[in-house]
């Protein structure tokens, strides 16, 4: 297993890095455009070859959900690098801490339904938890304060120790205790309440709240209260190494998880997504992202005090003026404010940003970590999708 995962990252470092002419470029293939949009899929379509031919990366799927309601996608290049396989609109790929707009969701309706406040402090739900002590700031720390990262807690996901063991034992099916663990012991990066860190670790203890307030899972409730009733039909959790529809992605050089190269051998993906939880932990498609944000940040979710909660932001160390709510980027662009989120999972980019100035959502998904391949942000992509829908702006 190793030595054929070694061959694949060899093969791959050379595919992802070449020159652009080296890259092959994606087969033709004919879009069937929704009625009124061939125009912009067109448009979207050549901007993007150009790009793609620029930047080198695999592919991407772009979605839309417009103001009128339609939703539309844009597929360019390959869902296989080995196999040539052209890249489509229904192909599914993980989208990291986007996942986290979910669990803020279901959250926040349970504030709606007055089984859980805001400011309480964490200690109420977990404070006879064994391990409870010895969690940073964690007498302190309230609800808010994990849905909006200014717990002080040490972010999980990136300690030495978590990474080799996931690499590891690829069909460990993690308890979110065992990965709380990993935070425990640690100071806190600053007082509760008074600096924002993100980190994984927050949402992972979001989920063990709620798990224990309802008694229901947080897949199963997201599932019941938004997947069926939105429509989100190629969205689901991402709970195994096995998940219908996943396209492979590609993983940059010297990855944080410690592998590179192809994410899918023999079907399987050569860690256990499950590991992401509430952290993130679906697997989904552009055209379906488009349109959670859109039914989300539009105000079809919540009632309109708790929507008004979800963006109470503060500031974010993400980019220049960004802020960040309760599971919500919040950003100023040349089109408007945004409200929408962005995910890395090893091999995938995702990024979802709602223009409420447009009514209009857009997200895109790309199948690589690679940022040096990608060359700009996701969050970049889109204003260059928003670009061509809305025509340049400038800002106020």
């Amino acid at each position: 297993m190793k030595k054929r995962l070694l061959s694949l990252t060899i093969a791959l470092g050379f595919l992802l890095t070449a020159p652009a002419a080296i890259l092959p470029a994606a087969s033709a293939q004919i879009p069937v455009w929704r009625p009124g949009y061939r125009d912009l899929g067109e448009k979207l379509q050549a901007r993007f070859k150009e790009l793609r031919k620029e930047n080198e990366f695999p592919g991407v799927n772009i979605g839309l959900a417009m103001a009128d309601g339609q939703s539309i996608s844009v597929s360019i290049g390959y869902s296989d690098l080995e196999a040539l396989k052209p890249l489509k609109p229904a192909d599914r790929m993980l989208s990291g801490s986007i996942g986290k707009t979910y669990v803020s969701a279901v959250t926040l309706q349970l504030v709606e339904e007055r089984k859980l406040n805001l400011d309480d402090k964490i200690e109420t739900w977990l404070g006879r938890e064994p391990w409870f002590a010895r969690l940073p700031n964690g007498r302190e720390i309230t609800l808010r304060m994990l849905m909006n990262h200014t717990s002080g807690i040490t972010e999980h996901v990136t300690r030495r120790e978590f990474t080799r063991r996931l690499v590891a034992e690829p069909d460990k099916v993690w308890k979110p205790e065992e990965l709380v663990a990993y935070s425990l012991d640690l100071p806190p990066l600053f007082e509760a309440g008074k600096g924002w860190a993100y980190a994984d670790t927050n949402y992972i203890l979001v989920g063990m709240i709620f798990e224990r307030v309802t008694g229901r899972t947080v897949y199963g409730e997201v599932e019941r209260r938004l997947l069926k009733p939105f429509k989100l039909k190629e969205t689901s959790p991402s709970d195994s190494r096995v998940l219908a529809g996943l396209i492979p992605g590609y993983s940059r050089l010297a990855s944080v998880f410690g592998f590179e190269g192809r994410t899918l051998v023999d079907g399987r993906f050569v860690i256990n997504p499950q590991m992401e939880w509430c952290g993130g932990g679906f697997v989904t498609t552009a055209e379906d992202l488009a349109k959670w944000a859109k039914v989300l940040y539009a105000g079809k979710v919540l009632r309109p005090f708790t929507r008004n909660w979800l963006f109470e932001a503060v500031p974010a160390k993400t980019g220049p003026g960004d802020q960040y709510g309760l599971g919500v980027m919040v950003r100023q662009t040349p089109w408007g404010v945004t409200y929408g989120h962005g995910g890395i999972f090893p091999g995938y980019l995702s990024e979802m940003q709602y223009f409420p100035d447009h009514k209009t959502a857009i997200a895109v998904q790309f199948n690589t970590d690679d940022m040096k391949t990608l060359k700009l942000r996701p969050r970049a992509y889109v204003e260059e999708v928003a670009r061509i829908v809305f025509g340049e702006k400038k800002q106020p």
